[in-house]
């Protein structure tokens, strides 16, 4: 399991600009089941997404988003190994 700690450097309107983009890549990462989670940060400063694949795998992934691949966000990709998840998460242990 691997979390995607996205960190916007762009103006919000800028972000806005880019995020049917970034929205499309998300789909797309959901639909090649890559992609497990995702959400905004509280405030909105960037986002996380949990994503499955191996590092190599999910490093080129996390350059493919929009907001990276544009300059406006930078991301840390971080392995997670869940030891636990909840009924409903079971994913998130893969």
């Amino acid at each position: 399991m691997f979390i995607l700690d996205i960190t916007y450097t762009a103006p919000i309107e800028r972000m806005d600009e880019l995020l049917p983009d970034h929205i499309a890549w998300l789909e797309k990462g959901r639909g090649e089941r890559r992609f497990v989670a995702w959400g905004r940060k509280v405030p909105r400063t960037g986002g996380m997404v949990f994503a499955v694949g191996t590092r190599d795998e999910i490093e080129a992934e996390a350059q493919r988003d929009p907001f990276v691949a544009n300059g406006a966000a930078t991301v840390n990709v971080i392995e997670f190994d869940a030891k636990f998840a909840g009924e409903g998460l079971e994913a998130l242990q893969r």
